[in-house]
């Protein structure tokens, strides 16, 4: 496929994760109230909790929430992060234990093999853009991740003002780039908001799969990191 001229991609499980990681700031908060989790349960966990969050952005933004919805709703991804993790809870419990996460001083950071990849694939002319469902300016997101010099441009919920996997925020990344939606690939770590999403928008979907998450997955390419995505790409364009 020598017809590909940009590639998109999804920030948080994509380009980055939490930093201390995920089941580390778990771990704590959990353990304050006799839960042991590891980083298998945790993966797990958010795989459903992720999935949850994707179907809410998809029928009712999360930014459109009021205070004590917002709150009602991390409550029910704690459940579900404690429920992957072996642990049936209530929702008040689940809710002392995010109150515990959100204690915590955490912040999203890039993954270490980011910044290479990136870098290999401008330099081969490719449009590069991050697209995010977070409700911040694109220039922030780039300043905040790191992303400056390393994309072309972000895209993000917060200034669309579409969540994926509503298909308007990927078209608003083609518009951007300038290119149509068959020479775009855009590569994701949640099946409904990122591969269903790009799919729909017409986009070539790759699947992100750092944590294993689908191992037998097929409908679409699937790699593991950025090297694997890397090789991918290359396949594409050379």
């Amino acid at each position: 496929m020598n017809c590909l001229r940009a590639v998109f991609f999804d920030v948080y499980g994509t380009l980055a994760g939490f930093d201390p990681p995920r089941e580390e700031i778990q771990s704590r908060a959990a353990g304050k109230f006799g839960f042991k989790v590891t980083k298998d349960g945790v993966d797990a966990g958010y795989y459903l909790a992720d999935a949850y969050l994707s179907r809410q952005n998809a029928s009712e933004p999360i930014r459109s929430l009021n205070a004590n919805e917002k709150w009602t709703f991390f409550s029910k991804f704690e459940q579900l992060v404690l429920r992957g993790a072996g642990h049936e809870v209530d929702l008040e419990t689940a809710s002392e234990v995010w109150r515990e996460v959100r204690s915590q001083e955490y912040r999203l950071a890039l993954f270490p093999d980011v910044i290479n990849g990136l870098d290999h694939l401008m330099a081969k002319g490719l449009t590069i853009a991050a697209i995010s469902n977070i409700n911040q300016s694109s220039d922030q997101l780039c300043e905040d991740m790191g992303l400056v010099g390393h994309v072309d441009f972000a895209i993000t919920s917060g200034e669309t003002l579409y969540e994926k996997p509503d298909r308007r925020i990927f078209e608003a990344a083609l518009t951007r780039a300038d290119v149509p939606p068959e020479r775009a690939a855009y590569v994701g770590d949640q099946l409904e908001s990122d591969i269903s999403g790009a799919e729909n928008a017409g986009l070539i979907p790759i699947l992100m799969d750092r944590n294993n998450a689908h191992p037998n997955y097929q409908a679409h390419p699937r790699v593991v990191d950025m090297v694997s995505t890397i090789s991918l790409i290359d396949s594409m364009v050379n």
